[in-house]
């Protein structure tokens, strides 16, 4: 029978096999070579001490050598047996838990990805069941995710892809008339889907490292008061206020210009779109090795439950309701991965009725 379809079980029983053998073999060859010279050798030391065994020598060492070759024989026979019993029952306690494993990896292969390997006593194995299950809950949380997202763009395609639709009908039927105004919703639907589609490429060839980041040294402050200025030029007079809180010198930071612009409009556009009075601060200091800017709004706050969530793609909040939300859902998302990929990382803050504060570091040169 070929090696390549031999079990684990039989190639380690085989293999004890295989040492006891080797071990009784070397034992017998050697007793029956050396034993009865040693047995002789005795008899001589006892005659050379007055003893009379010249003529019983011959039967003293015939009979050492058929004792000798029984109790050798029934101890290969006890040996044999007991190292056979321990050999298959080691070889047991190995393959086992290796059996559960083939078993149990047999169901996530399937689909059951909540299966997880047990502990086992064997150091080693035990290890690898540490690594499967931590592959499996891995690849259980990119499976949940996976099914989120399409849950979600689901929904998010569904809301404009049915306004388009319904005009559309309407138009066709006659029901309704053409109309700049009829024209500048189907435009502001499909700009929507539009943007959609673009985010989450975005965040696609983020999160799958694809996206191109160019670090080099940059001055924030320009960038910062630009922002500022541009934002403060789109608002009401009966909106918020947008201020900057910097100071006049910044050490540089070693950032993506286009992808750092990036991140602070999705902070400042999520301010706008809750804050309907009050403030939005662009606040910019140094720490120790790196700088930070935060985006401080008077909006409604998050609660501290779903603060955790905030970073996650197409969650929002359940104070969204509050205004009418014209976000994709995934901008945090994707200022988070951009963040990140710059070297450095963003957090939140928040409290009902208070407002929030989200803010990130990049590191110093």
């Amino acid at each position: 029978m070929p090696m390549a379809k031999v079990g684990l079980r039989s190639r380690l029983f085989l293999s004890h096999f295989l040492v006891m053998l080797v071990g009784v073999g070397s034992l017998v060859i050697i007793g029956k070579v050396s034993s009865p010279r040693l047995f002789v050798v005795h008899l001589e030391q006892l005659e050379g001490n007055g003893f009379r065994l010249r003529y019983a020598r011959t039967k003293l060492v015939q009979g050492f050598e058929t004792a000798w070759s029984q109790s050798t024989f029934w101890s290969v026979i006890a040996g044999a047996t007991a190292a056979s019993g321990l050999s298959y029952w080691v070889s047991r306690r190995i393959v086992q838990p290796l059996t559960q494993m083939e078993q149990i990896t047999q169901k996530f292969a399937a689909g059951q990805l909540d299966k997880r390997l047990p502990t086992s006593e064997i150091p080693e194995l035990n290890r690898l069941a540490g690594s499967f299950n931590r592959m499996a809950s891995s690849l259980e949380g990119v499976e949940q995710r996976r099914r989120e997202l399409i849950t979600d763009l689901t929904h998010e395609l569904r809301t404009p892809l049915t306004v388009v639709r319904g005009y559309l009908e309407e138009l066709a039927d006659g029901r309704i008339e053409a109309s700049p105004e009829i024209y500048y919703r189907l435009v502001k639907e499909t700009t929507r889907l539009q943007r959609l589609v673009n985010d989450l490429q975005v965040l696609s060839k983020a999160e799958a490292g694809y996206l191109p980041i160019n670090l080099q040294s940059l001055n924030l402050r320009p960038i910062l008061e630009s922002l500022v200025q541009k934002f403060s030029d789109q608002l009401l007079e009966d909106g918020p206020v947008v201020r900057l809180e910097c100071p006049p010198h910044l050490p540089p930071v070693l950032a993506d210009a286009d992808r750092l612009e990036q991140v602070l409009v999705n902070l400042l556009g999520n301010a706008l779109t809750y804050t309907e009075t009050g403030s939005i601060t662009v606040r910019a200091w140094v720490e120790p090795g790196k700088l930070w800017v935060a985006v401080v709004d008077t909006g409604p706050g998050i609660a501290a439950e779903d603060l955790p969530h905030v970073f996650e793609r197409f969650w929002r909040a359940a104070q969204s309701s509050i205004r009418n939300s014209r976000g994709t859902g995934i901008g945090l998302a994707i200022s988070r991965r951009l963040v990140e990929l710059q070297g450095g990382q963003i957090e939140v803050e928040s409290q009902l009725g208070q407002g929030s504060t989200f803010r990130f570091c990049l590191p110093l040169i």
